[in-house]
């Protein structure tokens, strides 16, 4: 009868441990997206993964909406060039615009970030957190390696990182002014012909 006990209590653990430490395991997820550690730790895992585009979640509101910008004014630029613009202007500015109007503010970001070095960046600096101030609507998360990040509670409650909010806003405010001069110049071209 004792080793009938044992067979039986060694195959329910074969059984039931697996899960049981799984889901123990599963339990110990990161802080909400709520709160800046939450935040911060999603863009840490994006980075580490590779997948810059899911760390796009865990940008400021305004960061996002720029991304969005930039990749609508460039397809319509690229519209109104392969439209209008004779040669060679049309191939000047397919090659300055085009790419970036096939992709979603996501996929923008990505891109962007390894271009202009912020994943290289990223990379370096993250590490574990020392500690989190937060002052109403901001925050700051502070590394363990002394390096600050800035973040803004955006209006859906997620915590976003505010640290590439002025270059793609003024990327997105300059692409926008293109899009004007190119509208007047294509409409120009077309009146000509």
């Amino acid at each position: 009868m004792g080793r009938r006990w044992l067979i039986l209590g060694g195959l329910g653990l074969v059984l039931v441990g697996p899960p049981w430490l799984y889901l123990s395991l599963k339990g110990r997820d990161f802080p909400p997206d709520t709160t800046p550690e939450g935040a911060y730790l999603r863009i840490v895992l994006a980075v580490r993964r590779g997948q810059l585009q899911d760390a796009f979640a865990y940008l400021e509101t305004e960061a996002q909406w720029s991304c969005y910008s930039i990749v609508e004014y460039r397809k319509k630029i690229v519209g109104l060039v392969r439209e209008s613009y004779p040669e060679p202007e049309r191939g000047r500015l397919l090659g300055r615009y085009e790419g970036g109007d096939r992709e979603g503010g996501e996929a923008y970001f990505a891109t962007q970030a390894v271009a202009r070095g912020w994943e290289r960046r990223l990379r370096q600096d993250l590490s574990g957190i020392q500690s989190v101030e937060i002052d109403g609507e901001r925050a700051s998360v502070q590394t363990a390696r002394g390096t600050r990040y800035p973040f803004r509670r955006r209006d859906n409650g997620i915590w976003g990182l505010t640290l590439f909010t002025a270059e793609l806003r003024a990327e997105a405010t300059a692409v926008a002014r293109d899009f004007q001069v190119i509208e007047r110049a294509a409409s120009d071209y077309k009146a000509a012909r």
